[in-house]
């Protein structure tokens, strides 16, 4: 199958495109620079690198018509006031290409969603969730919370404060409560879900056996 894969050069992007090669699976990755992307010598043969910017709507003319399958990992597209906006009008855009392709299912990764007052971010993920789930295809939203793993921003904070910092002052969202889950899981949950027909048009949250504080995760690291 030919399978889009859009923030190939994420954390989890890179390491979803290895996963999907090993299924056997063509894969298309779409990036915004790809001077900052080099497809491993590995996987060349079973994957190809297409710059596009979801953000320019021109750009998305070089996108296959002829895809089956599509990842949505589109996230912080911009550190602006207006991300929300921007984050939307992206969702807005690949919907909108993705109609005129042969895409049976579109799986995107979102964040646990609290009943709780949500912030900012959380709300963007959850706009950039209806608009996908708008589209002529299948749709799977996969929910996931802090992904623990090297390279994980997640970890990496929690690394950066553990090993360096021996005096802080704790901000408030240390104290806030996470279902944290490893890396390995999130790309079994992702690569898994793609045509799984039980799926379709349906969101999942998936997180590790614990709920915990930050403060907590920093302890036991």
């Amino acid at each position: 199958m030919k399978i889009l894969l859009t923030g190939a050069t994420g954390y989890i992007g890179k390491r979803l495109l290895l996963e999907l090669v090993a299924q056997g699976h063509e894969v298309i990755c779409c990036v915004r620079d790809n001077r900052r992307f080099q497809l491993p010598t590995d996987v060349s043969n079973s994957a190809q690198v297409i710059e596009v910017d979801f953000l320019n709507k021109p750009s998305l003319d070089k996108l296959p018509k002829n895809i089956d399958g599509a990842y949505y990992l589109i996230h912080s597209l911009s550190s602006a006031n207006d991300y929300e906006k921007l984050e939307l009008e992206a969702a807005c855009n690949f919907r909108e290409v993705m109609s005129d392709t042969l895409v049976e299912h579109v799986i995107y990764l979102s964040e646990l969603i609290s009943d709780d007052s949500q912030s900012k971010f959380l709300r963007s993920r959850q706009a950039v969730e209806v608009e996908l789930a708008k589209g002529d295809y299948h749709f799977t939203s996969i929910r996931a919370g802090v992904v623990i793993g090297s390279g994980s921003s997640s970890f990496e904070i929690i690394r950066d404060i553990a090993e360096r910092r021996f005096v802080m002052i704790v901000p408030r969202w240390f104290r806030a409560r996470c279902q944290p889950i490893g890396i390995k899981d999130v790309l079994q949950f992702l690569s898994k879900t793609l045509f799984n027909p039980s799926t379709f048009d349906k969101n999942f949250d998936i997180g590790g056996p614990e709920v915990v504080t930050y403060a907590n995760i920093l302890v036991e690291y």
